[in-house]
Order: structure tokens, then sequence, then C-alpha cells
């Protein structure tokens, strides 16, 4: 086929040709009674076929029906010259009603199957149900299940899961759009990322590094990238901290569903920062693509510099990071965007807040439990670990207490009503106590009143003298009959 054959559509190319067969006749008409003429000349004369190439001749009478249809057309004489689109094209006449529910309840039960093995298992069932006969051809299938946007489908997980359910069903039932946060700090995502090279710890063991790494939505800035050996909620809690102090806090936050990012010390101290954390459906890493496709250039970038480099460690490793981010991403033109990361973080709009100190991190991100106060000892239980209660709070029965899972040295009580830190707690030393000094009980903690501010009471209670005397204005004796108990005691027999 030659390059002019070739064209964008067959159906253009067909009225471009029949255009020109004719197109002389409409730019100069032929005189009276010589329009035959004319056209009988076009006959005989050979074109090239639009698709094949091939020497090709029209006849008289369609070149004549060629001729009236343009010169009807006033607007868009090339547009009439079109081939018309077939009736029933896109219909598959060979699939029966019976074949077409087959084939879509095969579909709906193995999307990932292809449509050989589609074919293959309805030659199987037609075999069992004559209803289904004859059965169509292989191109027949193909173009049904194409035209009806039957395409094979990878499962998400070979696990048969609740969670992976909904995953395909969102990903059969819902559109998949990009998206952009409208300012800078709206959106962060973060995730870990095990690296493709190891590192030598100071144990003499090659170990796999994880990279914590969290992005700016808006801007694809590197907030904060750092390798680590484990995926812990500490490691994240460790991250995120040094994240917020770099770039300050966001508004709201995306990660996957993993045991170190959902953490109750994770969640709740976001929720005390006012983050709002949301996270990805399971099996659904696209939700966080921006997250994801950032690893390209780690790995493409960063970590092919490191090819020649035979005994790679952490702190090597987190140094020429922490450069290639600030230095190499966040300064480069990112094709998406159009410019570097930096200029456009600098560039906002910003909805970013303060950070607060490094101590108030550290007690954001803990968790919130409640305890029973043990009152012989003013004592309780947590992680296995006795914590004393400092004895102004004894009157205190359930308790709650924040504290970290990976920081047991940092526990506080806190008010239960209004979640303000009370006191800080710490860890029952028996042996001080063994050597017998004891404190003084303190006040009540926001208490009016103690028993020791007031004399106390004296003669019967109050309750006691009412019903006594209550007995005494009915008239009657006691309803019992006395007995003498001093002759008992001398012996004698009543």
């Amino acid at each position: 086929m030659t390059q002019q054959a070739r064209g964008p559509r067959v159906h253009e190319r067909w009225a471009h040709l029949r255009f020109s067969v004719i197109g002389q006749l409409l730019a100069a008409p032929p005189a009276k009674g010589e329009l035959k003429a004319a056209i009988e000349g076009l006959a005989g004369r050979t074109w090239q076929h639009p698709t094949t190439g091939e020497p090709v001749r029209f006849g008289f009478s369609t070149i004549e029906h060629w001729y009236y249809r343009a010169l009807k057309e006033r607007t868009d004489p090339v547009g009439v010259l079109r081939r018309k689109v077939r009736a029933n094209a896109g219909r598959q006449h060979a699939i029966c009603d019976a074949v077409r529910q087959a084939v879509l309840a095969q579909y709906a039960a193995h999307k990932s199957w292809s449509v050989q093995l589609h074919h293959d298992n309805l030659v199987a069932l037609a075999e069992t149900k004559p209803e289904l006969t004859p059965v169509p051809s292989y191109p027949t299938l193909r173009r049904f299940m194409k035209a009806n946007g039957l395409d094979k489908r990878r499962r998400v997980t070979s696990r048969q899961t609740d969670g992976a359910d909904r995953a395909e069903d969102k990903l059969a039932d819902r559109e998949i759009r990009g998206y952009e946060a409208e300012y800078v700090g709206g959106l962060w995502h973060w995730d870990c990322h095990h690296g493709s090279k190891k590192v030598l710890t100071a144990r003499g063991e090659w170990v796999t590094p994880i990279l914590f790494g969290v992005l700016d939505d808006r801007s694809r800035l590197a907030c904060h990238l750092q390798w680590y050996l484990a995926e812990t909620a500490e490691i994240i809690a460790h991250g995120l901290s040094q994240a917020f102090q770099k770039r300050g806090l966001p508004r709201s936050a995306l990660s996957d569903n993993g045991a170190a990012m959902t953490a109750a010390e994770i969640t709740q101290g976001l929720a005390r920062l006012g983050i709002l954390h949301q996270t990805t459906l399971p099996y659904s890493p696209y939700q966080n693509a921006k997250q994801e496709a950032f690893w390209g250039p780690v790995e493409g970038r960063l970590m092919a510099m490191f090819e020649g480099v035979s005994d790679l460690t952490l702190a090597m490793l987190n140094e020429a990071t922490q450069a290639w981010a600030e230095f190499d991403h966040n300064r480069k033109i990112h094709s998406e965007i159009g410019e570097a990361p930096i200029t456009r973080f600098l560039a906002g709009p910003n909805v970013t807040r303060p950070c607060p100190d490094s101590n108030a991190l550290r007690l954001a991100f803990t968790r919130t439990d409640h305890r029973m106060q043990r009152k012989s000892d003013g004592t309780v239980v947590i992680e296995g670990r006795r914590f004393e209660i400092p004895n102004r709070y004894r009157h205190l029965t359930r308790l709650e207490v924040r504290y970290a899972g990976w920081d047991l040295g940092l526990v506080h009580l806190v008010d239960e009503r209004t979640g303000t830190v009370l006191t800080r707690l710490y860890p029952q030393d028996k042996t001080q106590n063994a050597s017998g000094l004891r404190r003084t009980l303190s006040s009540i903690a926001n208490g009016s009143a103690t028993p020791t501010d007031v004399e106390p009471a004296t003669g019967l209670p109050p309750l006691l003298a009412r019903i006594l005397d209550q007995q005494a204005a009915t008239g009657l004796p006691p309803a019992y009959l006395p007995k003498d108990e001093a002759k008992d005691e001398e012996g004698e027999t009543p």
C-alpha cells in the first residue's frame, strides 16, 4: 500500500477519492449537453484504490451518482460522499441470546480469562446445552467481547477476601480518574518501599532497607525521605514528625491500610494534630498512584548510582537520599506539572500550618487506653508493666492513659472528659518501696474538702435517731421478748 493510500479512516479516504473524481465537474461545470461526455471521460480513467493502492475504474452511473449527491450538498460535499456505516455494524448475529447470557455469566465469574479460554469453555458448555449451538467462532466471540467492554482483567490478588471483592467491584463499577489537590499542603501521600539493594549492618548482616517517603500532592515535593530497617508504627511516627517539622502540618493525608499506617498511635496522633487521615481501598494502589510512581525515580536514578558500592550502609544511603531529594528531585523540572516541585511548593496557594515542637509531636503520637486502678497500692498495668498513680488521684477507679507502645518511658494520665494531660506516670520501683518510706496522702485532685478538715460527728447517726423516735411515737413496746442473759452467765436455769 502506498503512503497516499494510508489515511486516518477508510471512509474518509473513500470520500476524498470520490471528490477528486467529480471535483473537476463541480469546479468547472460542463456546458449544456456536455455533461455525459465529461462523465464518460472520467469513467475511462484509472484511479488508485484508497485501501489497496491498486488501479481501479468506476462506472458511468457510479460517477454520475456521486456528482449529483455532491452538487445538491451546499455545506459539506465531501461528507456526503463518505461510505455509510452498516446498519448492523457492531452486532454479531451469530451470537444468540442464550450464548450471550452464557458468555456474560462466564465473564462475571472469570474476568481474568483470555478470550480463547472463554471460547474453549463455551464449546465445552455447548456439549451439555444444545441451545448454545451453533457455537460462534473465536473471531466472532472476540469482537463481541471487545464491543461490550468485556476485557481481560488481572485479579487484584489471588486471595478471596472481602477487601479484594470490594476492590474488584469498584474497578468494575466506577471509573478511574487522575486528581490533584488545589492547595499545597491540602493532601500528602506517604508509603513505604522495599529497596532493591541491601545494606550492611553493624552486626555483619545484609538487610533490605525500607524507604519511608512523604509526598505533597499538588507540588510533588518530597517532604521527607528516610531509610529504615523495619516498617512499624514507631518508624511512621518518626518519619512523619520530621516531615512535619520540615514542611509544616498538612490538612489531610492518604496512605494504605498497612498495620503500621493504621496503628492507634498514628491515627489518633494525626487526629490530635488536626490532620484528616484517609486510607486507600485494600488492593487498590492506584488510589495512591503519585506515591507509587515516585518509587520509579528512586530506583531508576538514586539506587542506580549505588551499583558500584559494595559495602553500602544505612547511614551512607540516608545521607545520599537526603541530598538527592533536595538537590535533584525537588529542583528538577517535573514532566507533568512543568516546573520544579520546590518552585510550585513555594508558589502556593498554601494551606499548611505551623508545626509544634518535638515534645508536642512525641506526645501526639500516642494511643489512648483505659485501665482500672488497683485500690490496694494505687497502680495500673500497661503492656505488662505496673505504673504507680499519684495518691491525689486515688479516688479515680477508671483511668484514661496515653502512651506509645514503643516508648513506655513516657506514659501520661489524662482527663477522661477533656483529654487534658494531668500528670506523668512512672513505673513501679519495688526496690525503692522496700525502704519503708511512704508519702503523706495529698489532697484529692479537684476535691472541695477532706474528712480531716472538720471534727468528727458524735452521738447517734441521724437516721438511727429518727427511726428510734418513730418507734417510740407508736406507743408500742419493741416487737421482741427480752431475755435475761445475766442468769445464763451465772449458770442458773430459767
